[in-house]
């Protein structure tokens, strides 16, 4: 397992670095956008309010592109010949959110309003659309196999929420159903930012075999740990609705596991799911009891500590460079035991 250089950053730090080489190549990307578009996406990302003027609203944690710089330096490249990559994947992730938002029917993400709720439904959509678009367009300069694998990725991730769909109107789903769909809605974007990284700087073998590997485990265990806070977080704290998921009786991967527990809180959570009325603020809470007490948390608190362990058996596979291996390992943590 891949041990913490004493050279290593901390998280902020990586972050702040990763940021300070990508996002002046986002907005330069954006920009290029048809205003219209462009005036919802820089809402979206924070940089200005719904009016276009300036604002200090803090934006995401753009993690998926400090995994394409870090991948890049821990297959012995240079991180700025990964820019375009690292942007690529911000791009696709950004515009899933927008998507996300828009089904989801949330209404706030990030402490403020969501798109959809400001500008109308169809814009937001159109605007992810435009992202999506870009986001290719940004990496055409890395030539057709990155493409490839960045394409891949987005029909993967898109299968992936097409079946988080479908499973709201299910009667039941099984655990393997619920880990496939979770590793093409999550999985597939983090495997891709990492497999991109070592790609772009003339990685090759086990560099793209394994670093691809880390991001795929580590983006299942963010699914566990997103799902988890999804019911448990504070909505202070992760900017999102308390309750949402429960609320749009989403077969997130701890409902699922409870639901598979044949347990007596399985069989009342399963009543509660198969109510058509809105649930109300106490049904809500009970069932999150619920899904916990059936066993459903621990489960997937498990699960995301054994990916952990996965991931970083991947990464020191690849005999990587230090200081980035480090951050790697730094990073992979902070995912996996974050509360937002």
């Amino acid at each position: 397992m891949t041990t913490v250089d004493a050279r290593a950053r901390t998280v902020p730090e990586v972050l702040a670095w990763s940021r300070d080489l990508w996002e002046p190549a986002m907005r330069a990307a954006v920009d290029r956008l048809p205003d219209s578009m462009r005036r919802i996406a820089g809402y979206h990302f924070g940089w200005w309010d719904a009016s276009g003027a300036e604002s200090a609203v803090r934006s995401g944690k753009a993690l998926r592109p400090a995994l394409v710089l870090l991948s890049a330096e821990a297959a012995g490249g240079d991180p700025a010949d990964a820019i375009a990559a690292a942007v690529a994947v911000e791009l696709v992730h950004n515009f899933s959110l927008l998507h996300d938002d828009v089904m989801d029917g949330d209404e706030t993400r990030r402490h403020r309003a969501t798109a959809w709720t400001v500008f109308g439904t169809s814009p937001a959509i159109l605007a992810g659309d435009a992202l999506l678009t870009l986001a290719f367009d940004v990496l055409a300069t890395d030539g057709p196999a990155a493409a490839r694998v960045l394409s891949t990725a987005v029909l993967d991730l898109l299968h992936g929420q097409n079946e988080d769909l479908a499973f709201e109107r299910r009667a039941s789903v099984d655990r393997p159903s619920c880990i496939r769909m979770a590793e093409g809605k999550t999985g597939a974007l983090l495997g891709a930012a990492c497999t991109l990284g070592v790609l772009v700087v003339g990685g090759r073998g086990t560099h793209v075999s394994q670093l691809g590997a880390f991001g795929r485990s580590l983006g299942l265990a963010f699914q566990h740990v997103d799902d988890l806070l999804g019911i448990w977080g504070d909505p202070a704290v992760t900017g999102k609705p308390v309750y949402s998921d429960l609320q749009n009786r989403k077969k997130s991967l701890p409902v699922v596991a409870a639901l598979a527990s044949e347990t007596a809180a399985a069989g009342e959570l399963a009543g509660l799911y198969r109510q058509e009325a809105p649930l109300s603020a106490g049904e809500l809470a009970r069932a999150a009891a619920l899904v916990e007490s059936a066993g459903g948390r621990s489960w997937s608190s498990a699960e995301a500590e054994r990916l952990l362990a996965s991931a970083l058996a991947s990464l020191s596979a690849t005999t990587p460079a230090a200081r980035p291996a480090a951050e790697l390992t730094l990073l992979a943590h902070h995912i996996t035991r974050r509360d937002h």
